[in-house]
């Protein structure tokens, strides 16, 4: 018998054995919400309303705190089909981080005990985590090592943020650590929180904990309590897990059932929008059935002949209850590896490669034999000339031994398989020297439509040829005859403004380097695809260099020197942008207000020098990010445009605690909302953020709010 209908049978076996799992007493369910997972900002989204929110306040240790104000807290808990989240909201008005590292129980902190599969051991064995968070901490701390220290941390995320009564905490724990894949519904773990309290430095003063009592260790796994994880009405734990490359031309798709679920809609295909859009009446439809689990790519299944390598199949499972009504599945994917070779090392387009380096690959499906080709001319390598043929290869790997700098090298793997020899796609990379870091980067996605074009030079070069356009073979193929041809450039100005580009369209551009004795270097393709957004200022222009004017602060003007402006933009030192709070990027505007001591208003200003034409490309909406926080003043905040006449149009938040926001929040502003006040919108001057009595009645104080990612949009 075929050993893959042997394995279908056995499965099938294996079903009908599974027998009851004897009941456990259980503290707590935690339950897979069917929507989304929230973000870790240090914000209670509306989902956390659908957990049971928890207290921490048994005594473990230390004294017992003088008031809920003191120390206490609740935790709750969703979990998903790759996560646990978990978050922690603690009661203490007095916050102590003042010990090392080693000994990061003596401060604030909550501690978060996981034991994956619930086996009530008296030790901890494989299954047991500890997670460490620290008020004002930086980073998730080192369990100590019978925690499977540093495996454990593998995937956390997490957010830490001080609030009016303490701080709160969000994490997300990945159940492939834990627990080595996706749980089912019904899965146990073993938890239990605690909290530990510093309030006058030194030593810990108080520890308490959800469900422990101070009768054991709280490293005895036997003594944390039970929750159950009960899913929602869709199905989830798909196998293979979405998004992944499946590594044979069939599969045994299988995923976990919803608790209420009867019977199971089955969809599959290779269009997301066929399978997305599918009804009992579409070819993507293929049956409905109690058990779960469906195969496909084998004889009397769908794709009797095979998936077909280099193809992504998409599938959904809707679930039915007992009352007949239909929830309708996620879209999951799968990919069946291509029969050419693929992820290359170094990556396509990448730049400052070797000059020593070893080329490697993943073959393609089925590969035996590896064909390498590698040169400076990318016609050649496309012909496979016999000068760049690097022989038959057993290995996927090729050590390309000393190249030369200031070059361009292309490069393709040929796949054999025993019977037809598959070509590969023809990759390249450019050693130190050569002409390079195009802005926007290789393969950008989400360019402004109003993007410009920078680069940085070869070291030989005297000046550049340029050439861009919308077809990127005429591109790559041009000379200074084509159309694509766009001119010289001396040496210093290694910057391009093509015009208002199409939305949402892709674009290539080349830059040849031109050395003192007019040898010409062909430089590599760039491609980028626009967004259907104008760029007003992403804040990464800016340099440190304030003698050259390049700092922050010398293009968005604040109050220095203002007796009615408290606005101060960047820091005093260097680095001046945020290089750490970043909405995109790698900087963000630091915006300080302190509206008192005869300042009631803090705004910074800048002159608008290019993306004065608010009407271009239909857009119709004025966009930024704003991140703030709890501990800042609830000022009004306020944006404001002028014409060249100096008057300003300003339109306030519509949330009068706007600056409290934590983490990043998108402040959309019609543009009409100027226009009525009379801005003529084709010639914008000058743009302006502030905080204070012009966006309304400033109540006075203090904060910083970062600001990143202006924008256009079209509707």
């Amino acid at each position: 018998m075929c050993k893959k209908l042997v394995y279908i049978l056995s499965i099938v076996m294996v079903l009908g054995l599974v027998g009851n799992v004897p009941a456990q007493e259980v503290e707590v369910i935690i339950r897979n919400p069917d929507m989304a997972m929230p973000v870790l900002d240090g914000v209670v989204d509306e989902v956390w309303s659908l957990a049971t929110e928890q207290s921490i306040t048994n005594m473990v240790d230390g004294t017992a705190p003088s008031s809920p104000a003191d120390c206490s807290g609740t935790w709750r808990a969703l979990w998903n089909w790759d996560y646990l989240y978990i978050l922690v909201d603690v009661q203490d008005e007095t916050l102590v981080q003042d010990s090392s590292d080693s000994q990061g129980w003596l401060d604030d902190r909550v501690e978060i005990f996981i034991d994956g599969e619930n086996d009530k051991a008296t030790s901890t064995d494989e299954n047991d985590y500890q997670y460490n968070f620290r008020w004002n901490h930086g980073d998730v701390e080192i369990p100590v090592e019978w925690y499977n220290s540093p495996e454990s941390l593998k995937g956390v995320e997490y957010a830490v943020v001080t609030t009016a009564s303490g701080y709160l905490l969000e994490v997300k724990l990945p159940w492939l650590t834990m627990i080595g894949g996706s749980p089912q519904s019904g899965h146990l773990i073993g938890i239990d929180l605690m909290i530990d309290d510093d309030d006058d430095g030194g030593d810990q003063d108080t520890c308490l904990s959800w469900y422990m009592t101070p009768t054991g260790s709280p490293h005895d796994p036997s003594l944390w309590g039970t929750a159950e994880l009960i899913a929602g009405n869709k199905a989830g734990s798909p196998n293979p897990s979405n998004g992944s490359l499946h590594s044979d031309t069939w599969a045994n798709l299988s995923w976990g059932a919803a608790p209420t679920a009867v019977s199971h809609d089955v969809y599959i295909g290779d269009d997301f929008d066929t399978v997305s859009n599918a009804t009992h009446d579409s070819d993507a439809y293929r049956g409905n059935q109690t058990v779960t689990f469906f195969v496909v790519g084998f004889p009397g299944f769908p794709y009797p002949e095979g998936l077909v390598p280099g193809t992504t199949y998409y599938w959904r499972i809707d679930e039915i209850n007992a009352e007949g009504t239909v929830y309708k599945g996620d879209i999951w994917s799968f990919s069946i590896p291509p029969r050419t070779a693929y992820a290359p090392d170094p990556a396509d387009g990448a730049e400052f490669i070797g000059p020593d380096v070893t080329l490697a690959w993943t073959p393609g499906y089925g590969a035996k034999m590896h064909h390498l080709y590698l040169d400076d001319n990318r016609a050649d390598v496309e012909a496979a000339a016999p000068a760049t043929y690097k022989g038959p290869k057993g290995t996927t790997s090729f050590d390309a031994g000393t190249l030369e700098l200031e070059k361009v090298y292309y490069w393709r793997v040929d796949e054999f398989d025993g019977i037809e020899t598959h070509p590969g796609d023809i990759w390249s990379f450019t050693t130190p020297g050569a002409v390079g870091n195009p802005q926007p980067s290789y393969n950008a996605t989400d360019a402004p439509m109003n993007v410009v074009l920078s680069w940085t030079p070869a070291d030989s070069a005297a000046s550049h040829q340029l050439y861009f356009g919308a077809d990127k073979e005429a591109v790559r193929n041009a000379d200074t005859g084509s159309p694509e041809y766009i001119g010289t450039k001396a040496l210093g100005a290694e910057s391009y403004d093509p015009g208002l580009l199409d939305a949402d369209a892709t674009y290539a551009w080349r830059v040849d380097e031109v050395d003192e004795q007019g040898n010409i270097s062909k430089g590599p393709l760039w491609i980028f695809t626009t967004g259907s957004f104008l760029l007003v200022e992403d804040f990464e222009r800016y340099t440190d260099d304030d003698a050259a004017g390049e700092a922050i602060w010398q293009t968005w003007i604040d109050g220095y020197g203002l007796a009615d402006n408290g606005a101060q933009v960047g820091y005093l030192l260097p680095p001046y942008a945020e290089q750490a709070i970043v909405h995109c990027g790698s900087q963000s505007m630091p915006l300080m207000y302190t509206n008192d001591a005869g300042a009631s208003n803090s705004e910074a200003s800048m002159s608008l020098t290019a993306t004065r034409d608010w009407t271009e490309a239909g857009v119709t909406v004025l966009s930024l990010w704003v991140q703030g926080s709890s501990a800042n003043a609830a000022e009004p905040m306020y944006v404001a445009i002028s014409n060249t006449s100096g008057v300003f149009a300003i339109v306030v938040h519509d949330d009068a605690n706007a600056a409290q926001a934590r983490g990043w929040t998108k402040w959309d502003i019609p543009l009409q909302a100027f226009a009525d006040q009379g801005i003529n919108l084709s010639n914008v001057d000058k743009m302006a953020i502030g905080l204070g009595s012009k966006g309304g009645a400033s109540v006075g104080g203090s904060g910083t709010v970062y600001i990143d990612d202006i924008r256009l949009y079209r509707p």
